[in-house]
């Protein structure tokens, strides 16, 4: 796969993050960075801290201590515009199950300032066409994986923040995650990916990052992905 060669500027920056849940410190002065044209994989045992850093670079959590920022917008201070540049898809899709999957996709639409043809265009994209009518309810795990997908693609995100997005997701919709990655870290975007497993991410990852105990591994010292995680890490 064909990359921009990433540059000096950090995509995302993070810097001695720290976040605390009542007395209990879930990350502990977590320091990285990546660089436009990078896609990252973030790896670490159960209660890490994993979903706590995508949830922190998507502005839903503030940090307790340190700075983070997505293409020099503090994540804090500049929320709003952080949002508008970041694709974040979390553990779970986060559907409306009561409405259809295109009445999904018209609502984050018309919440976006977008037209209904974005709807369609990424129904149509993730394979969901012919069941754009109906209710989310009746979806597999699978197919509502890839309506959320459709929606993460809506604003075409200069930065990815993924919660293990392979998720319950055939053959076909891990080519799926691995394209919308591929095309958004070709364009000069970034990526930051949560796994479980890197084999379904076999040859996508420029390198690893792991937590532990809230803490990065080895800081500075992350080799490019292998084909699969050692047996002792977990899913989140």
């Amino acid at each position: 796969m064909e990359r921009l060669i990433p540059t000096p500027t950090s995509a995302l920056d993070v810097r001695g993050v720290g976040r605390r849940f009542g007395i209990r410190w879930a990350l502990r002065g977590v320091t990285f960075d990546v660089h436009g044209g990078e896609a990252v994989g973030l790896l670490g045992p159960n209660g890490s801290g994993k979903s706590t850093v995508l949830r922190i670079l998507g502005t839903l959590l503030a940090p307790s201590a340190g700075s983070a920022s997505i293409n020099g917008l503090d994540v804090v201070r500049d929320a709003g515009a952080v949002r508008a540049q970041v694709g974040y898809l979390a553990h779970t899709p986060g559907l409306y199950d009561d409405l259809t999957a295109r009445e999904n996709l018209r609502f984050a639409c018309d919440m976006l300032g977008l037209s209904h043809a974005a709807a369609e265009d990424s129904l149509s994209r993730v394979g969901l066409a012919r069941a754009a009518g109906d209710r989310v309810r009746t979806f597999s795990a699978g197919m509502q994986r890839r309506l959320a997908l459709a929606r993460l693609t809506l604003l075409r995100p200069r930065v990815l923040l993924l919660d293990e997005p392979y998720s319950n997701l055939d053959s076909d919709g891990v080519a799926l995650v691995n394209g919308i990655v591929a095309d958004v870290v070709r364009s000069g975007g970034a990526a930051l990916v949560v796994l479980h497993e890197l084999a379904p991410a076999a040859g996508l990852l420029d390198r690893t990052l792991t937590l532990v105990e809230g803490r990065i591994a080895m800081p500075g010292a992350e080799a490019t992905a292998p084909d699969r995680m050692p047996s002792s890490t977990g899913t989140r």
